[in-house]
């Protein structure tokens, strides 16, 4: 379609769809229920932000994280489309104003969090929106089956009913198929739906797993070896400090990021990075959702990820300009038996889980059966030292209450001071007259910040600070006078991590988990860390075919490419002929032990020197061993 093509063009400066675009947002433009799943950069969002531009009127979007959020609507403003967002810690006028925008027809996207849907005040408000469609953007957490369930977004089938003829598309970059069926049954998908998939394979990206016992010797050889900037990710947060220190001792350009930062240092240290000024950035897993940067060569895993569908993510965030990028693990057995100790941990005891709920509901002073909707201030370390646990108990144990649907906790992002004048006209020039200790500030604000009479405008204190010469102690003292006189409203700027209760607070006996859904919860994320364990231990299998087949793409080729296909290519034998030859010898040498003068009689192979290759292969890759009577087995 021409005109799709021409939004395309107009707001975003692209002359082509990337595969499998185009055919999902026709899907959607038919009327149809559409599941889309997209690898890691292969452009999901514009699969709905097209169409929701074309169709008028708005589009709900849900999505999981506040971040993601902003940044989705800061990119739609830079191209003139209007967007806005609700999330738990807006204060009630920003919600009025963002609903007040949205009933009037005055911007094309409303993004929300999944647990807005179940709040009565919105639900009471759907019927006056103009919806044309609804995307749910990663879907996968919708599954049960997937590794971030979130019980709320199963309210977003029950919305349905009010625009039942409105498509609905869902998004994700990691679904195996089980979570693939799953995601569309939760959405009650009509019959009439489509499942559009672009294959996982990523031909640029060269997948190498190494098990190293010095990981920084390795990682510099790396560092310096392949050019251009990097990720490097680790599990916990001192970590991150200390390889970016190491790297900067060896004169390689490295910094640290983790969600414990406060979050001006991480948007900052971001920035660096994507603008090249910093080559490589050392991080937890709290980086890089929604990082959109095209020139990343290279992403290396110093531990283990907890699951394939998250390194899948990670690894996908190199080469996602088409160019050569190279995603490495580098492992030792310790990665292993930890990997196994942080899922023990991921799922403390129920008993653990039900008084972390009551301390939380304490340590935010609400009594049983208040809260709901409300939002509070959150430091994890105060928590846990003030109800003498465990920080990585307690933030587990949170974070599994919050997958049960009865909290959200976000972590610590930069909300700058807003603020919005109350008084109008004659009544402001007055008060400006009568006070004119505040008479140059009002100035300064009404030139520098427009809409300040309409909404809370964010403001910049440190340039405030710096234009007057003033402390920030005395420009706070100064905004909150004015608030006193009732000349402004305003909100300072907050850094701290935030709970809201999206139910009201239980007493005990009402807080229930299920012992058979707490068990397939650990069962399940048992299993896929075992998956992961599986792709780095596996030495004959392709790594791209690993993970290919891990999300249901069996029929794929060798990569010829990672540190597996190298070794393979050295036994100058095909594909065919290497697994003919291992399905032979695999069942020879389980039934008995038998000298290789014998195996070589044993299996049937014209070719000598081709089976040689391969006994070898598979002596030098662990899967065959050699006894104390120099006899080789199947390990």
């Amino acid at each position: 379609m021409q005109e799709i093509k021409q939004i395309l063009i107009k707001h975003w400066g692209y002359s082509h769809f990337r595969p499998k675009q185009e055919s999902i947002i026709q899907s959607v433009l038919q009327g149809n229920d559409t599941l889309a799943l997209l690898p890691t950069g292969g452009g999901k969002s514009l699969c709905y932000q097209i169409p929701g531009i074309y169709l008028g009127g708005i589009t709900l979007v849900v999505t999981p994280l506040i971040a993601l959020m902003k940044d989705q609507i800061e990119n739609l403003k830079k191209r003139n489309i209007k967007a806005v967002a609700l999330y738990s810690s807006m204060r009630k006028h920003e919600y009025d104003l963002a609903i007040n925008q949205c009933t009037h027809g005055d911007t094309h996207f409303l993004y929300l969090s999944p647990e807005r849907l179940t709040s009565l005040k919105f639900l009471e408000l759907l019927p006056l929106l103009d919806v044309k469609l609804i995307a749910v953007d990663e879907a996968h957490c919708i599954s049960q089956w997937g590794y971030d369930f979130r019980p709320p977004y199963l309210k977003i089938a029950e919305i349905r009913s009010f625009f039942p003829k409105v498509p609905i598309i869902a998004l994700t970059a990691t679904a195996t198929p089980d979570v693939s069926i799953d995601i569309q049954e939760k959405l009650e998908f009509k019959t009439n739906s489509f499942f559009i998939k672009d294959s996982f394979l990523r031909k640029n990206l060269i997948y190498f797993v190494s098990k190293e016992e010095n990981k920084l010797a390795i990682l510099l050889k790396m560092a310096h070896k392949q050019r251009g900037c990097g990720i490097i990710y680790v599990r916990n947060r001192k970590k991150t400090k200390e390889v970016a220190d190491f790297l900067n001792t060896q004169n390689i350009s490295a910094t640290s990021y983790h969600a414990g930062l406060d979050s001006r240092i991480r948007d900052q240290r971001q920035k660096e990075w994507k603008e090249n000024q910093t080559r490589i950035i050392v991080a937890t897993n709290a980086f890089g959702m929604g990082i959109d940067k095209e020139d990343v060569r290279f992403v290396i895993h110093l531990d283990l990820p907890d699951n394939p569908e998250s390194y899948f993510q990670e690894a996908g965030r190199a080469g996602r300009d088409g160019e050569r990028a190279f995603s490495v693990i580098l492992w030792e057995n310790s990665d292993i038996i930890n990997l196994k100790k942080y899922h023990e941990f991921a799922f403390p005891p129920i008993e653990i889980i039900k008084k972390t709920y009551q301390a939380l509901g304490n340590y935010c002073r609400l009594a049983t059966g208040s809260g709901e909707g409300q939002t509070f201030d959150f430091d994890i370390l105060s928590f846990s030292n003030q109800y003498n646990q465990n920080p990585i108990i307690a933030f587990n144990s949170i974070k599994f209450i919050e997958n049960q649907g009865l909290i959200v906790m976000n972590n610590a992002f930069y909300q700058p001071s807003k603020i919005r004048i109350l008084v109008k006209g004659n009544d402001l020039y007055r008060f400006q007259v009568d006070h004119p200790r505040y008479d140059n500030l009002i100035k300064y604000l009404l030139r520098t910040y427009s809409g300040l009479f309409i909404s809370l405008v964010d403001i910049n204190e440190k340039q405030i600070i710096k234009t007057f010469n003033i402390t920030k102690d005395q420009l706070t003292s100064l905004l909150k006078m004015l608030v006193t006189l009732n000349i402004l409203e305003y909100i300072p700027e907050n850094n701290s991590a935030q709970i809201t209760f999206i139910t009201e607070r239980m007493a005990n006996r009402d807080f229930i988990i299920s012992k058979p859904v707490y068990e397939n919860k650990k069962k399940a994320a048992l299993n896929r860390i075992n998956s992961m364990i599986h792709y780095i231990e596996t030495p004959n299998k392709c790594r791209s075919q690993l993970l290919l087949s891990y999300f249901g793409e069996s029929n794929s080729k060798r990569c010829g490419y990672c540190d597996i296909c190298i070794k393979r290519n050295k036994t100058n034998l095909s594909e065919l002929e290497f697994d003919q030859l291992v399905n032979e010898i695999k069942p020879i040498l389980q039934n008995k032990p038998m000298p290789i003068d014998d195996l070589v009689f044993a299996v049937n192979a014209n070719d000598i020197d081709k089976l040689l290759n391969a006994i070898l292969w598979l002596q030098d890759n662990g899967k065959i061993e050699e006894n104390s009577e120099q006899k080789l087995f199947w390990k």
